[in-house]
């Protein structure tokens, strides 16, 4: 698709490139790294910027670089495990920023472009279409009712703007989906729409019932769901959850799909003990794990 050259200007002056740094004893460096690169958007002309939670997570210093190369610092201002998005915020006044699309404006066929970060002052810029709105399920205990997915491979760092062809931000590109196809997912704009007063304001979401977390993660295997992994220190491993096990029921109702999974434990809040039907090396157990906050786990 060949967009507008002017149109892609519009668009350059408000995505920035990311540089974070995160301390080695963070838990997340095991998984995302001490050192990440993304892409982000000035959404706000004070200085807010949206990207995606996973390049900030636990960050200890963030520098953030405009299209004119100006380096400034920056702070992480909120962050929402439950959607994927985060806020970086820079000091300045009247920054260029981009104004999201109307909540009705969004449908399957339309042309959209990637514009990210691809290093500093480096921007690139990719162009699909939207194939697909559905659901979609992570192996981190992560799931969205709604996304956007789109026939174009994001072209720089994760966290770059998904914009319509009037320059509007429909999503924050997230992920590439190799594994199905040549596709991106986006987490629609809506999300922090929705959230915006909250996560400006107390730097998470405090009106929603917090979700228990439990530091594992769930991969569907042959009709099962497998335990590919628990987060050191989290929940799952200190109520003896392991690697290996199959899950066969939450809360005594049968699991045959990750969502199945998440919508059963997701019934409790964090600090409530939820209940296993595991199989292990072919002995059949009961467990009782004890559920935790992924917010304090995480807090810097």
């Amino acid at each position: 698709m060949n967009a507008h050259l002017g149109l892609i200007h519009a668009i350059l002056p408000a995505v920035v490139d990311l540089r974070v740094t995160i301390s080695g004893n963070h838990p997340s460096t095991r998984n995302l790294g001490s050192e990440r690169m993304g892409s982000g958007t000035i959404v706000d002309p004070e200085g807010y910027i949206l990207t995606v939670h996973y390049v900030t997570l636990g960050a200890e210093s963030i520098t953030v670089t405009l299209s004119d190369g100006e380096q400034l610092p920056g702070e992480l201002a909120a962050q929402d495990f439950e959607s994927g998005l985060a806020l970086v915020k820079i000091p300045g006044q009247g920054l260029p920023f981009i104004r999201p699309a109307p909540l009705d404006s969004l449908s399957l066929g339309q042309p959209a472009l990637i514009v990210a970060s691809s290093g500093e002052t480096g921007r690139r810029v990719s162009g699909g279409y939207v194939t697909s709105m559905e659901s979609y399920d992570g192996h981190w205990e992560y799931m969205l009712e709604k996304t956007i997915r789109l026939t174009a491979l994001n072209p720089g760092f994760g966290g770059g703007i998904l914009a319509d062809l009037k320059g509007r931000m429909m999503g924050v590109v997230s992920l590439n989906l190799n594994e199905i196809g040549k596709f991106s997912l986006a987490i629609p704009a809506e999300f922090y729409l929705q959230n915006e007063k909250e996560l400006k304001q107390y730097g998470r979401v405090r009106s929603r019932p917090q979700r228990p977390w439990l530091g594992f993660y769930p991969q569907s295997l042959a009709g099962h769901i497998v335990v590919a992994g628990v987060v050191p220190g989290g929940p799952a491993e200190r109520s003896g959850l392991q690697e290996g096990d199959i899950i066969l029921g939450v809360e005594k109702n049968q699991i045959r799909s990750r969502p199945e999974l998440y919508r059963e434990m997701w019934k409790k809040r964090p600090g409530e003990r939820i209940s296993f039907h595991i199989l292990r090396e072919e002995e059949s157990l009961n467990l009782d794990v004890i559920s935790g906050d992924r917010w304090d786990f995480y807090r810097c």
